[in-house]
């Protein structure tokens, strides 16, 4: 069974054909190689531009607050009890 894919191909749009000649083909691949380092290495230095930017900003925020003093525990925070006060109501699967 053959498959005629230039009848399935839209106009206009030209059907892409490999070259033959070994450094024609050898050529194509460097070039692809090439293109492909190049957007590698720019996603690189996006990715390092961005992660610097977000150390100093952390840097910035964190030297902006300042370091306060731990402040002593007082005898009023020691009373506080750890239980949670208020009215609660049981809900039952079914009871909306």
């Amino acid at each position: 069974m053959r498959l005629y894919l230039h009848a399935m191909r839209p106009k206009g749009i030209p059907l892409g054909r490999r070259s033959r000649h070994p450094l024609l083909r050898f050529l194509s691949l460097l070039l692809g190689l090439a293109v492909i380092g190049v957007l590698l290495v720019f996603g690189l230095v996006v990715a390092g531009v961005l992660l610097v930017g977000g150390v100093v900003l952390l840097a910035l925020r964190q030297w902006k607050q300042g370091h306060a003093p731990a402040k002593p525990v007082t005898s009023a925070a020691k009373n506080q009890p750890a239980v949670l006060e208020g009215e609660f109501r049981v809900l039952h699967p079914g009871q909306h």
